[in-house]
C-alpha cells in the first residue's frame, strides 16, 4: 500500500476525537483515549491495549514537541487499526523532544497483522503533517471533530 493512498478517514471518526479532555495526566490521557477505542470496538481489551502503549513509551519518547504527542500501541487487543485524539485544556507533562508538555495526543491502536506496514505508514504521514507549524496552530484552534479529522487528512488530495 503506497503511502499516498493510505486513507486517514479510514481509522477515525468523530466518535474518536475529543477536544475537551480533563484529564491532567499521561495514564489518564492513555485511558481516556482508549476508552474512546473500546467503544467504537476498534480495541477489546482495555487492560492489555493500555499495557502495550505504556511498554511501547518506556521505548522512547513520543512526544514530538509543539505540544504534541503520538504514543502508540500494537497490541493483539485491537480488533481495528485506530487513531484516537484527544486535546486538553491543561498541558500534560509527557517525555517529549522539547522537554515541554503536550496537549494535543494521537493515539495510535495498530492490529498486530497491521504492525509492519499500516503503522508505520500512519505515524509517516501524521508526522509529515506534524512538521508543519501552521497545522500543530490550527490543531490548537480547530472547533469541531470533524474540521480536526480534516485537518488530520490534510494533504490527502
Amino acid at each position: 500500500m503506497d503511502i499516498q493512498q493510505l486513507d486517514i478517514s479510514k481509522v477515525i471518526s468523530p466518535e474518536l476525537v475529543n477536544l475537551e479532555l480533563q484529564a491532567t495526566t499521561k495514564l489518564e490521557v492513555i485511558e481516556a483515549l482508549t476508552d474512546l477505542l473500546v467503544g467504537n470496538g476498534a480495541v477489546k481489551d482495555k487492560e492489555a491495549f493500555i499495557a502495550d502503549v505504556l511498554y511501547r513509551e518506556e521505548e522512547g519518547k513520543t512526544g514530538l514537541g509543539e505540544g504534541v504527542a503520538i504514543p502508540h500501541g500494537k497490541s493483539a487487543s485491537v480488533t481495528n487499526t485506530s487513531i484516537a485524539v484527544g486535546r486538553t485544556k491543561t498541558p500534560v507533562e509527557w517525555e517529549s523532544l522539547d522537554d515541554k508538555p503536550v496537549n494535543i495526543i494521537i493515539l495510535f491502536a495498530v492490529k498486530n497483522s497491521d504492525a509492519t506496514t499500516t503503522h508505520i505508514k500512519l505515524l509517516q504521514k501524521v508526522a509529515i503533517l506534524l512538521a508543519d507549524e501552521e497545522v500543530i496552530e490550527e490543531f490548537q484552534t480547530v472547533q469541531t471533530k470533524e474540521d480536526f479529522i480534516k485537518l488530520l487528512a490534510k494533504n490527502q488530495e
